[in-house]
């Protein structure tokens, strides 16, 4: 991944400028642009690839929560100027769109969830951070995937980093608590823009079964599970991913740019 980080006002992105549709990218709690790599590097050509760097750790404290993301992203949409937007998240970023959605609707093309928060998740436990104890943030991050070597030093040593960064720690908590509480099972059904939901078969953040909840809510979507993968299908099996977005983006898009 070759694009640089931009920054503007109180804003950080990768923007690629592919395409004249926006392919806009929302990370998890723990996630960094680079987990979007497999992405960006397939869409990049075809696609405005945009990745806005959520400032989860540079909120005010009563702001970290998701209704305070949702308000950057809504603020950052505003400031591209981008009419319509394919909003793709993984964990909370995929809460996030779906707030997102719901807040403004007519800025939705299409919604891609992976991993999703929003129903049920299995937080990091509850003794959750357990500062300077490299080991259990070593096991819990290998736990975010089916092959453990995907969590490489450099992964594990970011978070360890995070979670031991006593100001990023606290809003790293009040985050993770204004996910439980903005439960959507009873705003599921208010999506109507078409939704595509790529799972790991052996996620154990949010389960199978939590796919299938969000395919059964939400009236408009699709279901696709990646065998042998965890909680970040498009970091472990990019090539699957991408596959299975190709031909959604490709089904949902009125200028059909990937012909």
């Amino acid at each position: 991944m070759t694009h640089e980080l931009q920054e503007v006002d109180k804003f950080k992105f990768i923007e690629t400028n592919g395409g004249e549709e926006v392919l806009l990218l929302l990370h998890g709690l723990f996630g960094a642009l680079s987990n979007f790599a497999g992405i960006i590097n397939h869409f990049a050509g075809k696609y405005n690839v945009v990745v806005p760097m959520l400032p989860i750790f540079d909120l005010p404290i009563r702001e970290a929560t998701v209704s305070g993301l949702v308000d950057h992203v809504k603020e950052f949409v505003a400031y591209k100027g981008f009419e319509k937007v394919n909003v793709l998240g993984n964990s909370l970023g995929g809460h996030i769109s779906l707030l997102y959605a719901l807040e403004q609707p007519e800025k939705i093309n299409s919604i891609t969830l992976t991993g999703s928060s929003g129903l049920f998740e299995n937080s990091l436990g509850s003794t959750f951070p357990k500062r300077g104890n490299y080991e259990f943030i070593q096991n819990k991050t290998q736990d975010i995937f089916f092959d453990p070597e995907v969590a490489s030093k450099e992964l594990v040593d970011e978070v360890f980093a995070t979670v031991n960064d006593r100001n990023k720690a606290i809003r790293i908590i009040s985050t993770a608590k204004s996910a439980i509480r903005h439960n959507l099972a009873d705003k599921l059904h208010l999506i109507k823009s078409p939704t595509l939901l790529i799972w790991g078969d052996h996620d154990n953040v949010t389960p199978p079964f939590v796919g299938e909840k969000f395919n059964e809510l939400i009236e408009n979507s699709e279901l696709h599970f990646v065998e042998k993968c965890g909680h970040a299908p498009m970091m472990e099996q990019p090539e699957a991913f991408n596959r299975i977005l190709q031909e959604f983006l490709l089904s949902t898009s009125p200028t059909k740019v990937l012909r």
